[in-house]
């Protein structure tokens, strides 16, 4: 899925690359054709799930039914407003930049990332359903392109046969 995203991608003229430090995000930078010069950046690291990291919503909801991370979060973990609070960071410095910046980083950060760039709280994220690999834009519009919005959104179509 990672070498899919190259073709797609090169639609654009990136002005800067960012990427998680964690491996599967660099490592899905790099199969698509982007990790040379790519900055890490902490910030964009996945939600930590504390106790709950590595196991399932499936295997967690056994214990606590109708668990999710939104609603319930995670014990010894970051809490969504933790996790928006890197997001807005992150948000924060992307509106410094001149050009469009391609990020990899994790589903559920980024879920909390377009929910934060609309002005929304970080549980919204819960709205945005993400899939590997695919492909998202945040965009602006209106006549000086400072209203906050969705160009695209979870765009699968480079992975299909």
């Amino acid at each position: 899925m990672a070498a899919k995203l190259g073709e797609p991608l090169r639609a654009w003229d990136f002005a800067q690359v960012w990427t998680s430090p964690l491996s599967r995000a660099f490592e899905t930078c790099a199969l698509a054709g982007y990790g040379e010069g790519a900055v890490r950046r902490d910030d964009l690291m996945e939600w930590d799930y504390g106790d709950h990291e590595g196991r399932t919503g499936a295997e967690i909801r056994v214990e606590h039914p109708g668990w999710t991370v939104w609603k319930d979060g995670v014990p010894n973990g970051e809490t969504a407003e933790q996790v928006g609070a890197r997001a807005d960071r992150v948000i924060s410095d992307l509106r410094q930049q001149t050009g469009d910046i391609l990020i990899f980083s994790h589903g559920h950060f980024l879920r909390v990332l377009a929910a934060r760039w609309l002005g929304l709280t970080p549980s919204e994220g819960r709205l945005f359903l993400l899939s590997t690999g695919s492909i998202s834009v945040l965009g602006a519009d209106g006549p000086d392109a400072a209203q906050p919005a969705l160009a695209g959104w979870n765009d699968t179509t480079h992975l299909k046969p």
